[in-house]
């Protein structure tokens, strides 16, 4: 008889682990928001960048995963970056 995963320990990890990586991506997005303000264009797109970013411990697909492999396909890599799982 083995040792199964915790599921609900393993979703914490995976949420905090994308808590770590938006970090940088937040700070990037605040240099482009600046930017985009001094230029006076449009600070649309950044601003549903860092909503994505925002939502993305959230995610439904988070939940639902019922075992590790499901979690780490949760990895947003167009808003995140390369996966720490990989």
């Amino acid at each position: 008889m083995g040792f199964g995963v915790d599921m609900a320990k393993a979703r914490e990890i995976h949420k905090n682990n994308i808590r770590v990586a938006r970090e940088s991506k937040f700070a990037e997005l605040d240099v482009e928001f600046t930017k985009a303000l001094e230029a006076g264009t449009s600070t649309t797109d950044i601003a549903a960048k860092r909503q994505a970013l925002r939502d993305a411990p959230a995610d439904s697909g988070i939940a639902a995963a019922s075992n590790t492999d499901e979690l780490k396909s949760q990895w947003k890599t167009d808003i995140l970056g390369s996966s720490p799982y990989s």
